[in-house]
């Protein structure tokens, strides 16, 4: 058990490390020589863990995916717990939360799959599953989707350096993709003060 906790520990310093690298010097300086002095450990301790610099970014795709569902659960107890579209809401915080992490980072990510497009058959079953979801809890479900959609635009566009917004304004539109009044005035639904609005023309 005790080798187990400390191989964990040592495979997760290698992922920060790599980040590190990443975010300072971006993906093209990302060797497993560049790791190994980031986390002050030998290049055979990075590589008993991962043998491959595409290993280490798909590891980091995996740690990803492990911190976006560990912030959807506490997003769901606090946040969006009273929201009548639970699914959505945590989707757009998600997209969101993405934007402030590295550029460069989600760059060699996307790099990874790139190298290893299977990489994305995963990505696209959890994309369906919460397309899915937010369908299913939504009265106007195109609606829903539209926002799910804008929200991936702020994201990638971000990503890509060619969102025209500020940072604020883009965190402005985040807010309001969040607003659940007032989409539900712009359907003509009831909202939480118990009023209806007719659809916008």
């Amino acid at each position: 058990m005790e080798n187990t906790v400390r191989s964990e520990k040592s495979r997760q310093l290698i992922i920060q490390a790599a980040l590190a690298v990443i975010d300072r010097d971006g993906a093209n300086r990302l060797t497993i020589d560049a790791i190994a002095r980031e986390a002050g450990i030998s290049k055979g301790g990075v590589l008993h863990h991962f043998r491959t610099k595409q290993a280490v970014l798909i590891a980091l795709l995996d740690n990803q995916r492990t911190e976006y569902a560990r912030f959807a659960r506490d997003y769901l107890e606090h946040d969006g717990r009273d929201s009548g579209e639970p699914s959505l809401a945590t989707q757009i915080a998600i997209l969101r939360e993405a934007t402030k992490q590295p550029q460069s980072v989600a760059l060699a990510i996307l790099g990874a799959i790139g190298e290893q497009p299977s990489l994305l058959d995963g990505l696209r079953d959890a994309e369906a599953l919460n397309v899915a979801a937010i369908r299913q809890e939504s009265a106007d479900p195109d609606l829903a989707i539209l926002r799910w959609s804008a929200a991936r635009g702020l994201l990638w566009t971000s990503l890509f350096n060619m969102c025209p917004l500020s940072e604020a304004e883009r965190e402005q539109y985040f807010a309001l993709l969040l607003d659940e009044d007032h989409w539900n005035k712009l359907a003509g639904k009831t909202t939480r003060t118990g009023k209806t609005s007719p659809r916008t023309r």
